[in-house]
């Protein structure tokens, strides 16, 4: 399962600077919904200073990708367009006192993302430099541009690790021998015996975790319920799983517990033990909250 830092969970479950921002004059949008993960974010540059004084942003993905957005947007505000052009994927991760290896492509989003509203502000075109590259995983929509930038920023040597930090390979695989020869040429020119050699990167990642299969994850949350419910049966009250979507869980709050002033403290409560059960970001809801076709 992975590990999540207090300060991912605190960004995830209270994002800082999430919604549209009116009066953004450099907008950089990142990702597919069909790929997993989008981001748009969107800066309020004083033209006179060039300082950014808002920063705000949009995303769909998981609570790494939220919580690495929200980080993102509280380290560029009151920045300089260069001094933020110099944030790094790993600032970001560090930020947060570390991201799971598996979520390093949550960082690598918000770099990006920074980096497109910067020349959305100033007028060019972020995507220049990339249609220069190869399409390499097809799966991803990720070029030989970024996966080169990737390795060389953060020292990368194996494929999974390129997977960690832009989802590249993560799919049917056919981009392995691509992505194999990207490191061979990066690595090539690398510094060699007693020379120099680039710093090696914090955290570096470590085997990924066996993640759960769908049963799985479904009976885990079922065995955190169960552990719960005598808690709240000794209260008159109880707890029934209704439906899991993605990163939402649905519950119904029977007896006592179902309305009462303490629900949302209930919900929270129940929310923190699965999501250290999962090893996940994972938010509980009341299934009064399910999409009204699905409830």
């Amino acid at each position: 399962m992975w590990e999540y830092s207090e300060k991912v969970r605190e960004h995830f479950f209270n994002p800082r600077n999430s919604g549209p921002l009116a009066e953004a004059n450099g907008v950089g949008d990142v990702g597919s919904i069909q790929c997993g993960d989008a981001l748009r974010l969107m800066l309020k540059v004083d033209p006179g200073t060039g300082v950014i004084e808002e920063a705000r942003f949009q995303t769909f993905g998981c609570g790494s990708a939220i919580a690495s957005s929200s980080a993102l947007t509280e380290i560029v505000k009151g920045m300089t367009l260069e001094q933020a052009l110099a944030v790094t994927n790993q600032d970001i991760a560090n930020y947060l006192d570390g991201l799971p290896p598996e979520k390093m492509h949550c960082s690598v989003m918000g770099r990006e993302a920074l980096h497109a509203a910067i020349a959305n502000y100033r007028g060019e075109s972020w995507l220049d430099e990339h249609e220069e590259g190869a399409l390499v995983c097809k799966c991803f929509a990720v070029d030989a541009v970024l996966i080169e930038d990737v390795v060389r920023a953060n020292n990368l040597d194996t494929v999974e690790e390129v997977t960690f930090y832009t989802k590249a390979g993560g799919g049917c695989a056919a981009c392995h021998e691509g992505i194999e020869e990207i490191l061979a040429k990066v690595k090539a020119e690398r510094p060699g015996p007693g020379e120099v050699s680039p710093p090696l990167r914090p955290g570096a990642p470590k085997p990924a975790a066996p993640r759960l299969t769908l049963v799985q994850r479904i009976k885990k949350i079922e065995e955190v319920l169960e552990s719960i419910r005598p808690t709240l049966i000794r209260d008159n009250g109880d707890v029934e799983l209704i439906e899991v979507q993605g990163r939402n869980i649905y519950v119904k709050l029977k007896g006592s517990c179902a309305g009462c002033m303490m629900e949302a403290s209930t919900l929270g409560g129940i929310q923190q033990k699965l999501v250290e059960a999962l090893g996940e970001l994972v938010q509980v809801l009341p299934a009064s909250h399910m999409p009204a076709a699905q409830a």
